[in-house]
């Protein structure tokens, strides 16, 4: 592979370049307890706030979405109506989507489906789906894509074999993993390897044969009665995938793990202290069982990847340490408050009030070996993180170093010879 350079031939890089070593002149000269304070004219960030070492490059914005969950996907879809809501309110942008706040996008079954209805870029150059659009798609369909029955999920959803992939082809068309606005992780677990599968914005990118149809994902990613067979857009790569939900029904530690060991598109990203997230549940799905009754398949499905789910979050809480409070957000239903008689007529208006309700409950804090902590509502903390992702946003205006270098596609027929050759210097805002 060849070597990356920032500044090779690139006009704009030359200026990122001087201004790069400028405000480490400028540290080294000022950054100690010296007499000598440089003017406003001689730094581009702060005087205060250079002294201290901050926004030099700034935060990785992350978004997850688990899988299934209680409410199918609702509770989530709900949650980022009202995330985008606080975000339009406190940006002063009336017309904002989602994904002008994030970085990355990490999605897991119907949880996936939705980072790809709310990431993926459509004819005008905006996402296909508003928020309100996907919590409407969700409340329609999360039910068909998240439960097991006698038949198959696709089956109901989509006929026999040959239709597989109809609905979703209808709604992403030709549209590829290149064509998502922000980096994006959706994972399956492939059969054929015995491993889950992470399809990834920027491995489509690089690499040809990790390309694929936004459409075949969502059904990999959503394919609870499996296996789905899945080829990439130049048939070189073949899976056959069943619902992510296998895999990592919480899939905020694969996000991490993404951003910190991928330095070409997250350069300045060292560890959590450079992470912004927020991570969404879909409520705690109620599976308990009368007397001694054995649990159905669906029932321990729906335990195992909730307890997991959980676990994953215990951990990600401890690895945040004192900044988990204003860099790790979990937002979650509570299982001890949900309705199991409404929850099971699941549809519509009755699933709606289900996730209002468990936005406005009180937000429980998972601390490994300390049980959980009740603080404020769901929706408080929803605001909260609103509130830092636009300072966030208007961090980077004073940034140096740019927080997010995201791969671009080539605009050439020929082969690209690297991933070098498709890179652009191009900061998210």
């Amino acid at each position: 592979m060849a070597t990356f350079s920032l500044v090779d031939n690139n006009p704009s890089m030359d200026k990122l370049t001087s201004e790069i070593f400028s405000i480490l002149e400028n540290k080294f000269l000022f950054g100690y307890d010296h007499n000598v304070t440089p003017t406003k004219d001689q730094v581009s960030v702060p005087i205060d706030d250079m002294k201290l070492h901050k926004h030099m490059s700034g935060k990785v914005r992350v978004l997850s979405i688990d899988g299934g969950g209680a409410t199918d996907g609702v509770f989530a879809a709900t949650s980022i109506v009202h995330l985008e809501s606080s975000l339009r309110r406190c940006s002063g942008i009336p017309d904002a989507r989602i994904a002008d706040f994030f970085d990355v996008v990490t999605g897991s079954g119907v949880g996936g489906v939705l980072a790809a209805l709310l990431f993926t870029r459509g004819k005008d150059g905006e996402p296909l789906f508003t928020a309100d659009e996907a919590l409407r798609f969700v409340v329609e369909n999360g039910h068909k894509l998240s439960r097991v029955g006698k038949q198959g999920v696709f089956r109901r959803i989509l006929g026999n074999s040959s239709k597989n992939g109809k609905v979703f082809r209808k709604m992403f068309g030709d549209l590829t993993l290149k064509d998502t606005i922000k980096a994006v992780l959706i994972p399956c677990y492939d059969l054929t390897t015995g491993a889950p599968f992470v399809f990834s914005r920027a491995d489509a990118v690089e690499m040809e044969g990790c390309d694929f149809k936004m459409s075949d994902v969502c059904a990999a990613t959503t394919a609870v009665s499996g296996p789905i067979d899945t080829v990439s857009v130049d048939r070189r790569t073949r899976i056959s995938a069943v619902t992510g939900e296998l895999a990592t029904n919480n899939p905020t530690a694969m996000a991490i793990t993404h951003i910190l060991n991928n330095k070409q598109e997250f350069p300045f990203c060292n560890g959590v202290d450079d992470l912004l997230v927020v991570s969404l549940g879909n409520g705690e799905p109620s599976c308990g069982v009368a007397g001694n009754q054995t649990p159905s398949r669906a029932a321990m499905l729906k335990i195992v990847g909730e307890t997991v789910s959980d676990t994953v979050d215990q951990a990600i809480s401890m690895a945040f340490g004192q900044s988990r409070a204003s860099n790790y957000g979990r937002i979650q239903g509570n299982k001890g408050f949900i309705d199991s008689e409404n929850l099971n007529k699941g549809k519509g208006t009755n699933i709606l009030k289900l996730a209002e309700h468990m936005l406005r409950q009180k937000n429980v804090e998972s601390v490994l070996f300390q049980g959980k902590k009740c603080n404020k509502t769901n929706l408080d903390k929803l605001e909260f993180f609103a509130t830092e992702i636009v300072k966030e946003t208007e961090r980077r205006k004073l940034n140096i170093l740019p927080t997010v270098v995201l791969r671009q596609t080539t605009t050439s027929s020929s082969p690209r010879t690297s991933s070098a050759t498709t890179l652009s210097i191009t900061s998210s805002n």
